[in-house]
């Protein structure tokens, strides 16, 4: 049976689960050098998807969690929350003293978690979507018996796809809104400046483009610039000019109170889920 404190390891980290967010994750550590591609392992139950990412990232894979779980210190865990029980309970997985657990399992609490692996030190990992392209953004809680190399560890796991903020766990529900979520909003955001653009000339391609291009400008400003996002937009806003114009709407429209009401719904519902 998997789980006795191994000695030796044959990889450095291992993936339970490899679907959309766990292949992100692996090919952004290989892209970004942080691991090799005979550094990582991961299991999946479908010959399809065992044979896409041996193909896609030339990486060792399993069928099982029981045949690699002892083979790599560091694990994410990758599976649907419906899911973890059963691997736990019913596939006989055993993790020891030796395995850091990475969880991105949402809504699955570390109570929970270490539940089925009390001997492990375990993170629980909030990412969103955009760790496709390697501009994700994560909120991550350190479990206790967490050390600062797990820290560390966790730090690097998560630059290689993004951004990530360490939080208290009871901020999850907070981290899900404002990242987890937020893609979305922002897409429709996009959308409506694409249509606007295709109604006034451009191509939807030119649109696409232009619209893009300057949220990942406005997010890098945000961050890179030391400014308030206050004195950001007033950046853009030449008295008379055509941007204080359309601020005016925005304004006008209360956009930045149904963002924020867009928010609440969200972190409501994983409140919710939490629960369940």
């Amino acid at each position: 049976m998997a789980g006795k404190d191994c000695p030796r390891m044959a990889a450095k980290i291992g993936f339970i689960g490899a679907g959309r967010m766990a292949g992100a994750m692996i090919e952004g550590l290989i892209a970004k050098n942080v691991y090799s591609k005979d550094e990582i392992i991961a299991c999946a139950p479908t010959e399809a998807t065992r044979n896409r990412m041996t193909q896609k990232c030339g990486i060792k894979m399993y069928e099982k969690a029981t045949d690699m779980v002892d083979l790599a210190d560091v694990l994410v865990l990758a599976i649907k929350p419906k899911y973890i029980a059963s691997l736990f309970k019913d596939e006989g997985v055993r993790l020891g003293r030796n395995h850091l657990l990475i969880s991105i399992a949402a809504g699955v609490k570390l109570k929970a978690l270490q539940s089925y692996a009390p001997e492990s030190r375990i993170v629980r990992v909030m990412p969103n979507h955009c760790c496709m392209v390697l501009e994700g953004a994560a909120g991550f809680v350190m479990g206790e018996g967490c050390t600062e190399s797990d820290r560390s560890t966790v730090n690097t796991v998560l630059s290689a796809i993004g951004l990530a903020a360490e939080v208290r766990e009871e901020d999850l529900d907070a981290v899900t809104g404002i990242c987890g979520s937020s893609p979305a909003y922002l897409y429709m955001a996009a959308h409506a400046l694409i249509e606007a653009g295709m109604k006034y000339g451009l191509t939807e391609e030119q649109a696409t483009v232009l619209a893009a291009q300057s949220m990942i400008g406005a997010g890098k400003m945000v961050l890179q610039s030391g400014m308030k996002t206050d004195a950001l937009v007033d950046g853009v806003c030449s008295p008379g000019g055509t941007t204080i114009e359309g601020v005016k709407v925005l304004r006008e429209e209360h956009f930045e109170n149904a963002m924020i009401h867009c928010v609440d719904a969200c972190v409501k519902r994983s409140i919710e889920m939490g629960k369940e």
